[in-house]
């Protein structure tokens, strides 16, 4: 085993020595696998508060399997609460900090075999990212969604009753009692936010490239079904590392595919399209951003769940969860391998649909392509993204005057003072992963624009990202963005830009002299901020295009 490194010999006394002092046991020290718990509990987010029962399922399951349990930890970032301010610009850095952390810590202890607790945003990929880099056997658990809150006998879920509402108040459509009441009640408790938003829909990829076991992914955050995955994962890495099952046995090109497919069908967030290439980067499967187009084109979306439908994660859960999402995919799915020792296909041949309007057939789909589309022109070379599923039809093709913004926070105040009008193409700019830097989310300017009636009628264009709440034609991960000099840096109010979803383009109509007199004009601005890890973060990220990774060859910011 790999943990003999640290436990076998007799130079290795002062290394048993320490271990003692944990209270690991004689029998154990000679005979148990070492596991680590990469625990991402905190008190500060919801998806991450009830951790502390299932870190000790998991404790009970590894030692019921015949191993020794360590307990580990690394930070996470609340998006929600990040939202909208500086914080936001630590969030997406996170993501590789956190497979950073995991690597140091495994490495060093020389573990055999990791079970990962993890939930919300940026903090599963960097686990899964970590898990592909490692390649020791391990097991990845998703806390599961958040219950639906309830107010006057309506369902009511986070994005929709407090993001869009505060356009609603801001519009005099909701008096601010009503405003008040809703946060109160939108997010009832423990769980991941209770619509299809990044956080759930990393959770539904997960179970689909085969990392967690089966029906992990909407198993309600307070049900004992999540315990009991808790469990049963602890006592599954001891048979994985007996086995000697690694991650990249699992995470190949063709699970990838399925999981990008049971996204494009669930309608998931366009963060997505950063997370699995990195995640597959970290495996080394090379993955480019052009498979979720080719992939979308041939998979129906068959759920509407919110923000592109009024579902919600539980009606998924009782619907049959991801292997029933599998069993209506099946004929679009490579047959491959999982940790639960069954394959794909076999998991999706068990399984039931127990409704059919929250999971529907591929010939009764809601819409003939998946959720994603990717996008190219003049404006965005390198591509950009959409989430097509909660686009209406009327605004599947714009073309606009362009008001630009050069940062989240003047695009905000000027459409909450009612500057944004019907018929606008909003350009946020210097938002990406180099530029903000760290990528920002632009959740509440789209909530805004939602809850003033706007979603229909402007279109927001970013080189940052979308929070998987974002609903509207808002086209977000621009490249090359701003910061790099990219045609969104270009842009000057007025410009007509031209959006078709069905053609995958988005084009800047200016003439190409004009705007390579634009481009000898432009001056690369000062970077936002000054000192600090983003610093760092900035010199070294690629493009959004390329997964937003850390790039070795950019260190030292060459």
């Amino acid at each position: 085993m790999r943990s003999d490194r640290i436990r076998k010999g007799i130079e290795r006394a002062p290394h048993r020595s320490l271990l003692y002092a944990t209270g690991v046991t004689e029998n154990a020290m000679k005979n148990s696998p070492f596991v680590a718990i990469i625990s991402s509990f905190t008190d500060i987010i919801p998806g991450h508060i009830g951790f502390r029962d299932l870190e000790r399922a998991i404790e009970k399951g590894i030692h019921s399997g015949g191993g020794q349990a360590f307990m580990s930890s690394v930070p996470g970032v609340c998006d929600g609460i990040a939202m909208g301010h500086k914080g936001m610009h630590y969030s997406l850095p996170t993501r590789d900090l956190i497979a950073d952390l995991i690597e140091c810590v495994v490495e060093a202890h020389a573990f055999d075999g990791m079970v990962m607790l993890t939930n919300c945003d940026k903090i599963t990929p960097g686990m899964l990212m970590a898990a592909g880099r490692l390649n020791i056997p391990t097991v990845v658990v998703t806390a599961g969604p958040m219950m639906a809150g309830v107010y006057k006998k309506e369902r009511r879920s986070l994005v929709k009753d407090t993001f869009e509402a505060v356009g609603q108040y801001q519009a005099g459509t909701m008096s601010l009692k009503e405003l008040t009441a809703l946060e109160k009640e939108a997010c009832p408790g423990p769980g991941s936010c209770s619509g299809m938003y990044t956080a759930n829909t990393m959770a539904c990829v997960t179970e689909s490239i085969g990392l967690s076991m089966t029906g992990c992914a909407t198993a309600l955050a307070v049900s004992g079904k999540k315990r009991r995955i808790a469990f049963e994962s602890g006592v599954l890495v001891c048979d994985l590392i007996r086995q000697n099952l690694r991650p990249r046995d699992i995470m190949t090109r063709e699970a990838f595919e399925n999981a990008i497919r049971v996204d494009l069908a669930l309608g998931g967030s366009t963060n997505t399209a950063l997370h699995i290439p990195a995640i597959a980067h970290n495996a080394g499967v090379e993955l480019p951003l052009e498979t979720f187009d080719v992939l979308s084109l041939t998979t129906p979306q068959i759920a509407s769940i919110q923000p592109s439908g009024s579902d919600l994660l539980e009606d998924l859960e009782y619907a049959g969860g991801i292997p029933a999402v599998m069993r209506e995919l099946k004929s679009l799915l490579h047959d491959v391998p999982t940790v639960n020792g069954k394959s794909i296909h076999k998991i999706a041949g068990v399984a039931f649909n127990q409704d059919r309007e929250v999971i529907r057939s591929l010939s009764n789909a809601y819409k003939k392509e998946g959720g994603i589309a990717v996008l190219k022109g003049s404006l965005a070379p390198a591509g950009a993204v959409v989430k097509q599923a909660a686009v209406v039809p009327e605004m599947m093709k714009v073309k606009g005057k362009a008001v630009c913004f050069d940062s989240e926070e003047d695009a905000m105040k000027n459409i909450m003072d009612g500057k944004v009008k019907a018929g606008d193409v909003v350009v946020v700019r210097y938002e990406g992963p180099k530029g903000g830097p760290g990528m920002r989310e632009m959740l509440a300017p789209t909530a805004a624009i939602a809850g003033m009636g706007l979603q229909n009628s402007v279109a927001l264009i970013t080189d940052g990202r979308f929070s998987g709440g974002t609903r509207g034609p808002c086209i977000g991960h621009v490249s090359p963005e701003a910061m790099e000099g990219g045609p969104i840096a270009l842009v000057k109010n007025g410009d007509i830009i031209e959006i078709d979803i069905p053609k995958r383009k988005v084009n800047l109509l200016v003439p190409k002299a004009e705007m390579a007199q634009r481009a000898k004009k432009w001056k690369r601005p000062a970077p936002k901020i000054k000192s600090g890890y983003l610093v760092r973060y900035g010199q070294t990220v690629s493009s959004a295009a390329q997964g937003a990774i850390h790039r070795e060859d950019l260190l030292g910011g060459k």
